[in-house]
């Protein structure tokens, strides 16, 4: 046979000839479905590995990812009304499970903390037989099980990482992320904070200490600082510091008027609750009404922040309150299920489920080079964020970002963020080379055994 009815990837390109003159519809040719880490037996289930945290200051957003991923789980073996596999563009999933497999997973506890993300997911590639991880709320953790699943050869299915570096100088071949980053947050919120703020601000970070504060602040900041605003400090803060009061009370006389709090879930919530706490709403500093800004929200945070949030702008992937068809599919089988609508995390690790369960559909084995190509440059929508692109270049999905603000009149326990814009998918993209993604190497596919 021909080289060049490969691809790059050592996949039979669709449509090669096998033998005997006969044409092979699928990624690889049928004696090629073995050979790869994990491999499901004839007849047997194909196992998932669910990786969130379940305890520690990102808790409440990981329990949520693991109600989706179990509901994912469902509509995949035909249990429950479908949820978004009904409004998905592709229509190659019909709840029989994958390629004839029934679907099992098991789950595991990051605790927000790389080293035991690692060895959990390390867990469930070698003991647990999993030939998918998905989930986290931590980039740190999102890159050091992206490298792990590299290196053992399965997929990784990102959760709610938001660090540039996930997809930019930590990408793996073998990792994929449908969540939004720290460019796009500060390219959305730009133009929205210039409107209601104006070019004259002074502002002064607290900023998580990791690869998503790092990035998510360096974004921010170049994003206010070409509306015209300074820079005062960026001060940097650990993960899950409780108190955050030391960080706060020099806030008060550093001559800003804006607090941006590049912090997440618990975090979040105790920082913004401090600085209300401390009367920064109501002070007035060069002239303005004092003002704090969440770059990244979410809902299980906003609710957590109760009325402090009120009139807070930030930004997010998505959002249960869209009124197109996915969305509405999407709420009414985890609301039914569940009791609650669900949160941002718990829609981005149920969509990185059914897109991985359609990229094997499609390439028609779960080798995960022949998943990764059914995957790259991949055109979608139906999934809740509108026409969306999953991009062979960096492996980052491309879509519509939005802006949010706490509600200044919730209704209810759930309404407690306002859509204020729905930024069209156009503002915030960017080209592979952008220095914000620069030095990493995409590298090879990797099938494992």
């Amino acid at each position: 046979m021909s080289n060049s009815n490969f691809s790059r990837r050592g996949v039979l390109k669709t449509g090669a000839i096998a033998s005997a003159g006969l044409a092979v519809p699928t990624y690889l040719r049928a004696d090629g479905h073995t050979g790869f880490t994990n491999a499901p037996a004839d007849g047997g289930p194909v196992k998932f590995g669910f990786n969130v945290p379940q305890t520690g200051p990102y808790a409440e957003e990981g329990l949520d990812e693991l109600r989706a991923q179990e509901l994912a789980v469902e509509h995949l073996n035909g249990i429950g009304d479908g949820g978004l596999l009904n409004t998905f563009s592709e229509k190659n999933l019909d709840g029989t499970g994958i390629l004839g497999h029934k679907v099992e997973f098991v789950t595991g506890d990051t605790q927000t903390k790389s080293d035991v993300a690692r060895a959990s997911a390390q867990s469930m590639i070698q003991k647990d037989g999993c030939i998918m991880i998905n989930g986290g709320s931590s980039s740190g953790v999102a890159v050091a099980v992206q490298g792990l699943c590299q290196d053992a050869g399965v997929i990784f299915m990102a959760g709610l990482t938001h660090s540039n570096d996930t997809t930019g100088k930590d990408k793996k071949a073998n990792g994929f992320r449908h969540f939004f980053n720290g460019y796009m947050s500060g390219a959305a919120l730009g133009p929205v904070l210039e409107a209601e703020y104006g070019n004259e601000r002074n502002a002064y970070h607290l900023t998580a200490d990791y690869t998503w504060g790092w990035t998510q602040q360096e974004s921010i900041q170049a994003s206010t600082e070409a509306l015209g605003w300074t820079t005062n400090q960026n001060v940097l803060t650990p993960v899950g510091a409780g108190d955050f009061s030391s960080y706060i009370a020099p806030v008060l006389n550093s001559g800003a008027d804006t607090l941006i709090l590049n912090h997440y879930g618990g975090d979040m919530v105790n920082s913004l609750t401090q600085a209300v706490q401390f009367g920064l709403k109501d002070k007035q500093v060069n002239g303005k009404d004092f003002t704090i800004i969440v770059p990244l929200y979410s809902e299980l945070m906003a609710a957590g922040a109760g009325s402090n949030i009120q009139g807070v702008f930030g930004s997010m992937n998505w959002n249960w309150q869209l009124q197109d068809e996915g969305t509405k599919a999407f709420v009414k089988s985890f609301g039914e299920k569940f009791g609650f609508p669900p949160s941002g995390a718990a829609h981005t690790c149920y969509v990185q489920t059914l897109l991985y369960a359609d990229a094997v559909t499609r390439a028609g084995t779960f080798n995960p080079c022949g998943v990764a190509e059914a995957l790259e440059d991949f055109d979608f929508d139906g999934m809740g964020n509108g026409p969306t692109t999953y991009r062979g270049a960096d492996h980052q999905c491309f879509k519509d970002v939005l802006v949010m603000k706490g509600t200044d009149n919730p209704t209810n326990q759930f309404d407690t963020l306002e859509i204020v814009e729905v930024t069209p998918r156009a503002q915030v993209e960017y080209e592979p080379d952008h220095p914000m993604f620069a030095g990493g190497d995409l590298g090879e596919c990797n099938p494992g055994a």
